[in-house]
């Protein structure tokens, strides 16, 4: 087999940095030509000192003369800012990107790639989240593959793969862990801190997926994504709690026949499958145990306590550009709370106030998105300004 080629968009987060662990484990494989960074400069300089890519990106453009200095001699190109994020998109240097940035800055980049003909292992859901339509029917015309990361995603994606049928899903049931607040009501939410808040009991992840996580907020993203990456109506999502994170989401078919994929809670498994589809490789990786989970739970969620799951749902029932407006003020909710500048139930009541005020309207077109993005943000820093969320 050829080695594949790869761009990692995000490579110092944490899908980015278990993605090269990925690597690691598979040496002959793989050949990392794009590593790219928001700030992570340090993180950045060690990655390319060990991978050797073609392209180093720095998205400060303050910290560029940093890294640039740091990879003298080294044949590695080395630019800066938010627009080359998405013009070595453009480059033949690598076959597949790994879509791990965090937010919305993620969709340029994402689409270029498309328009490029590379397959996206994604695990940006907010490229979805925003401009669903318009990437999936942009991979369709380019004939590119959406190759998810996200343990759910991926594993309904590996139950498919696993069926024989065509076009006999009734439904996907996407399990969320419940967070670290799982079982407690409003009234034990007023006062909750950042800290706590990105304190998972399963999974390792950054700030931002963390808070979502613990706010339901990132299951809310997961369903307006399973939405478009497997050609869903509303009412063929479901959610369940699962707090021990072993069964990753289930398929549903027609015939009543439900389909699972098990295992323990780590990325570098879906992280794995996006890359090697449609192999299966054999690995280091440690194994399931039966006997150490010897019963599983499931849970109804609640969406009463957890309003951001609601709110994701009803998103989707708006359509046009109701998930960009979720989204982009779900971002601005997330900075303000770890900033200690809005309470944790005051997320969700800030989201809210920006999906009324914020115009919906149903054009498809990356400038529409854009704008919408644009002015959600806009309008939630200026409603912290005037409230106490």
């Amino acid at each position: 087999m050829d080695t594949k080629k790869l761009g990692v968009w995000g490579s110092t987060g944490s899908i980015g940095t278990q993605t090269l662990e990925v690597v690691r484990e598979f040496p002959d494989k793989f050949k990392v030509n794009v590593l790219t960074a928001g700030r992570n400069a340090d993180l950045l300089i060690s990655q390319a000192k060990e991978f050797k890519p073609k392209h180093v990106v720095i998205a400060d453009e303050a910290l560029y003369s940093t890294v640039k200095t740091e990879l003298e001699g080294l044949n590695i190109e080395v630019h800066a800012g938010i627009s080359a994020l998405e013009e070595i998109a453009k480059s033949d240097d690598f076959d597949i990107m790994v879509a791990a940035l965090v937010g919305a800055v993620g969709l340029k980049p994402t689409l270029a790639a498309i328009q490029n003909g590379k397959n996206i292992a994604l695990a940006n859901k907010e490229t979805l989240v925003v401009a669903g339509e318009l990437v999936t029917q942009l991979a369709k015309e380019n004939q590119v593959k959406l190759l998810p990361v996200d343990s759910e995603h991926s594993a309904i994606f590996q139950c498919l793969n696993a069926s024989s049928v065509d076009n006999a899903i009734e439904k996907v049931i996407l399990t969320a862990s419940g967070g670290p607040f799982l079982g407690r009501k409003r009234s034990e939410l007023v006062s909750i801190t950042p800290e706590q808040a990105k304190k998972h009991p399963n999974w390792t992840m950054g700030a931002k997926i963390s808070i979502d996580s613990a706010s339901m907020m990132n299951k809310g993203l997961e369903v307006i994504e399973a939405k478009w990456l497997f050609d869903l109506s509303i009412d063929q999502i479901d959610v369940i709690v699962h707090p021990q994170s072993i069964v990753h989401s289930l398929v549903q078919f027609e015939d009543s026949s439900l389909l699972a994929q098990l295992g323990l809670p780590d990325m570098k498994v879906p992280i794995l499958y996006a890359l090697s589809y449609p192999e299966r490789w054999k690995t280091s990786f440690e194994r399931f145990n039966f006997l150490d989970y010897p019963s599983l739970i499931f849970l109804k969620p609640d969406m009463e306590v957890f309003k951001n799951l609601k709110l994701a749902f009803q998103a989707i029932e708006y359509g046009g550009n109701m998930p960009a407006i979720l989204n982009a003020a779900n971002e601005i909710a997330v900075s303000a709370f770890l900033d200690k500048k809005i309470s944790f139930l005051g997320m969700s009541d800030l989201i809210e106030d920006v999906m009324h005020l914020v115009d919906l309207n149903h054009n498809t077109d990356l400038e529409n998105y854009l704008e919408s993005d644009t002015l959600s943000r806009k309008t939630a820093w200026e409603l912290i300004g005037k409230n106490n969320y």
